[in-house]
C-alpha cells in the first residue's frame, strides 16, 4: 500500500474524529468529562461500549490465534455472559444507589482510608498496562504499513498515535468520546463485515457454504476436554466470567460510560444488549480467522516460512497473520485492489483508539477523583488539574508501549489477559469481601497483601507443571490471584465494627 494513501486515511479519519470533538466539547465541565452529566441515552452507550471492549487486540489478536487454539476463545466470551449478569444485578445497582464517580470510592465506604487508595492504585496500574499494549498493536501497524517505509522511527510513531488521542479528548472527556466511540464502532464493525465478505468471495463461497467451511475446520473446535490443557472449555469460561466482573465491572473505564446512563434501569438494558452484540461480534472475529488461514491455504501461502512473520525464536507470530495478509495479499483481490487494505486499516484504527481514548480518560478520571480529590476546587482549577492529569498520563502510556516493545514475546491477547490475571486481581478480592463478608480488614496491611497476592500467584504459575502434575495455567491465574488475595484479606481480618456494619447493609441494599 502507498505510505501516502495510507497517511491520507488516517488525516481524514482523525479530522472527523477533531470535528466530533469540537462540536461535543463546548461548554464541557468537569462533570461532562467525568460522567457525561449523567444523561447519555444507553443505547449510544451500549454501542460505544463495543469498541471499548475489544481494542485492536481482538481485531488480530483473535482471528490469528484460531490456527493454534481454534475457537477456544467462545468459551472466554460464553463466560463474559455469565460475567455480565453478575455486573448487571449486583454491582451497577450498588453503585447507582451510592451515586459513584470513582467506582473505588466503594471501598472507602466499605472499609476505609487504605482500601480505597489500593484499589485505584491497581485500576491505575491494570488500565495503564493494558491500554499500552492495545496502543503497542497499532502503533506496529502502522510502523509496518506506512512510517517504516518513510524512515519514521517506531518512537514517532507512538508519540503521533498517543498525541493524536490526546488531541481529541482532553477537553470533553466522557461526553465527547461516548459520539466518538459510537463512530469508531460502527466503522469497525463495518470493517470486519466487509473482510469477511470479500474473502469470502474471493474463495468462491455462497453464505451457506461459508458456514459449512468454518463450521467443518478443525480451527472452529470450541469444547477441549483436557482439564490440564490451557484450552479446557470450563476453565476458559471460568476465567471469562471473572475476567469480564473485573475488567468491565470493577473498571473504571468501562463502569464510567454505565454511570453516565439516566438511571439504572438504562444502565441495566445497556448491559443486556451490549452482552447480546459482543457475543456475536467475537464470533464474527473467530469466523474472520478461520477464513484468514483458509485463504491462505487455498493460495498456498506458507505463512510459517515469511520472515516478516516469525518471531525471534522462528514461532509464527499469529498477531502479524491478518495485518500481513490484508496489506500483502488481500490488496491482489479482484475488483477491490487497494480497498481491502484501506478496510484493514480502517478497522484497526477505529477499534484500537475506541480502546485507548475511553482508557485514558478513565485514567485521567480515578487519578484526580481518587488522589487529587478534585471535586474540592472551583472549576477553573478543576479543568487545569484535569488536562494537567489527562496530559500525564498520555506520556505514561508512551513509556510503557517502549518498553513493552523491546521484551514482548507472546500473542497480545495473551498478554492482556495474563497481565490482568495479577494486576486486577487484588480488586476481584477487595470487592468480593466488601460485598460478600462483614469483616473489615485491618487498614494498614491491605496495600501490603494486595502486593504480596500477585507475587505468590507468579511464583506457583511460574512452578505449576513441576508442582500440580503439568497442569498450565492460563487466564484462570485471575482466578488464582484473587482467592491469594482474598484468603490474605481474611487472615488480616477482624469482626465487623458499627462502620463496616452499617456499610454492609447499606451494600445488601443497593443489590
Amino acid at each position: 500500500m502507498s505510505p501516502t494513501l495510507v497517511l491520507s486515511l488516517i488525516a481524514g479519519y482523525f479530522t472527523v474524529l477533531i470535528i466530533i470533538a469540537v462540536l461535543t466539547s463546548r461548554r464541557a465541565t468537569s462533570e461532562s468529562f467525568f460522567v457525561a452529566n449523567r444523561n447519555a441515552p444507553w443505547y449510544m452507550v451500549a454501542f460505544a461500549m463495543i469498541g471499548t471492549s475489544l481494542s485492536g487486540v481482538t481485531f488480530i489478536s483473535v482471528p490469528g490465534s484460531v490456527s493454534g487454539k481454534g475457537w477456544s476463545y467462545l468459551a472466554v466470551v460464553l463466560g463474559y455472559v455469565a460475567g455480565y449478569v453478575v455486573i448487571g444485578t449486583i454491582l451497577l445497582p450498588l453503585y447507582y444507589r451510592l451515586r459513584l464517580m470513582s467506582i473505588y470510592a466503594y471501598l472507602e465506604q466499605r472499609f476505609g482510608f487504605w482500601s480505597y487508595k489500593t484499589g485505584a492504585l491497581f485500576f491505575l496500574i491494570s488500565r495503564a498496562l493494558g491500554s499500552g499494549l492495545r496502543l503497542y498493536l497499532v502503533a506496529g501497524v502502522l510502523q509496518v504499513a506506512v512510517f517504516e517505509q518513510l524512515g519514521v522511527p517506531f518512537f514517532v510513531t507512538v508519540m503521533v498515535s498517543v498525541g493524536l488521542i490526546y488531541l481529541y479528548t482532553f477537553r470533553g472527556g466522557l461526553k465527547t468520546i461516548l459520539w466518538t466511540d459510537t463512530f469508531q464502532t460502527l466503522a469497525m464493525l463495518t470493517c470486519v463485515g466487509l473482510s469477511i465478505y470479500f474473502i469470502s468471495a474471493e474463495l468462491n463461497l455462497s453464505f451457506k457454504q461459508l458456514i459449512t467451511s468454518v463450521r467443518g475446520s478443525d480451527m472452529s473446535q470450541v469444547y477441549f476436554s483436557e482439564f490440564k490443557d490451557d484450552k479446557f472449555f470450563w476453565k476458559q469460561f471460568a476465567s471469562g466470567m471473572f475476567i469480564t466482573i473485573v475488567m468491565t465491572g470493577l473498571d473504571q473505564d468501562l463502569m464510567q460510560k454505565n454511570l453516565s446512563c439516566r438511571n439504572l434501569r438504562e444502565a441495566q438494558k445497556n448491559m443486556f444488549w451490549f452482552t447480546i452484540v459482543i457475543v456475536g461480534v467475537n464470533m464474527l472475529f473467530l469466523t474472520l480467522g478461520v477464513l484468514l488461514y483458509q485463504y491462505a491455504a487455498a493460495r498456498g501461502i506458507a505463512l510459517s516460512k515469511i520472515p516478516e512473520l516469525l518471531k525471534a525464536n522462528g514461532a509464527l507470530d499469529t498477531d502479524r497473520v491478518f495485518p500481513y495478509l490484508a496489506t500483502h495479499e488481500f490488496t491482489k483481490f479482484a475488483g477491490v485492489g487497494a480497498s481491502m487494505g484501506i478496510i484493514f486499516i480502517l478497522g484497526i484504527i477505529a477499534v484500537t483508539y475506541a480502546s485507548a481514548d475511553s482508557a485514558l480518560t478513565a485514567l485521567t478520571t480515578s487519578f484526580c477523583v481518587d488522589f487529587l480529590n478534585i471535586q474540592q476546587y472551583d472549576e477553573a482549577r478543576q479543568t487545569r488539574l484535569r488536562q494537567l492529569t489527562h496530559l500525564g498520563w498520555s506520556l505514561a502510556l508512551l513509556v510503557i508501549i517502549l518498553i513493552f516493545q523491546a521484551v514482548n514475546e507472546q500473542s497480545l491477547i495473551d498478554a492482556i489477559f495474563k497481565t490482568a490475571g495479577y494486576t486486577y486481581g487484588p480488586l476481584l478480592a477487595l470487592y468480593a469481601f466488601g460485598i460478600f463478608t462483614s469483616r473489615s480488614p485491618r487498614e494498614v496491611l491491605v496495600l501490603p497483601v494486595c502486593v504480596i497476592g500477585p507475587l505468590l500467584t507468579l511464583l506457583v504459575v511460574s512452578h505449576s507443571v513441576e508442582w500440580l502434575g503439568g497442569y498450565k495455567f492460563g487466564f484462570e491465574i485471575l482466578l488464582l490471584n484473587g482467592a491469594i488475595t482474598f484468603l490474605g484479606l481474611l487472615l488480616i481480618s477482624r469482626g465487623p465494627t458499627t462502620v463496616a456494619v452499617a456499610a454492609r447493609t447499606q451494600t445488601a441494599a443497593a443489590v
